[in-house]
């Protein structure tokens, strides 16, 4: 089991992202939100996932891509971490975003997408021993730790589906 990390161990920022995880088993959590989402992205319509809330804000698709996106930057920095401390830069996820076309793209290619790139991580995740998840290293300017990552994963994916929940009216 992964246990929480310390809040010397990541941003102020990822506070809300590791501060949405309970104290249960993180792993545990990470499969079975991978299914969950899978699930609820993969019954949507294009025309579905073409919704947005608001003048600017991203449609569900655009928000999902972010979450693929983010998923991808914080299993890279967890593995980069696990290996060695090193400083890596930060992550502008409009820059990311705004520089793809996740609304062309198919809904349910996306909903497979996420559900595959956790399913690496997670291999990956279950791998690491108990010093590498103690390991750190510097991104966006702040010390994070390998297993802050984990649970940052698991945390932003919460986040998203609060707002889907709330502000997308889907859940």
């Amino acid at each position: 089991m992964i246990s929480k990390p310390n809040p010397d161990e990541y941003s102020p920022f990822a506070a809300g992202y590791v501060n949405l995880v309970p104290d249960n088993n993180v792993i545990e959590l990470l499969e079975q939100s991978m299914g969950s989402s899978y699930k609820l992205f993969s019954n949507l319509t294009d025309e579905q996932a073409s919704y947005t809330y608001a003048p600017g804000k991203w449609t569900v698709k655009q928000a999902l891509g972010h979450m693929i996106d983010t998923e991808r930057t914080f299993a890279y920095r967890a593995l980069v971490f696990s290996r060695n401390s090193i400083e890596l830069p930060g992550f502008d996820q409009d820059i990311y975003v705004n520089n793809t076309d996740f609304n062309s793209q198919n809904i349910q290619d996306l909903a497979a997408e996420f559900k595959a790139t956790r399913q690496s991580n997670l291999y990956m995740i279950k791998a690491f021993t108990a010093e590498q998840l103690l390991r750190s290293g510097i991104a966006s300017n702040h010390l994070f730790s390998v297993r802050a990552f984990v649970y940052m994963l698991a945390g932003h994916e919460l986040h998203h589906l609060n707002t889907f929940k709330g502000q997308y009216g889907i859940s």
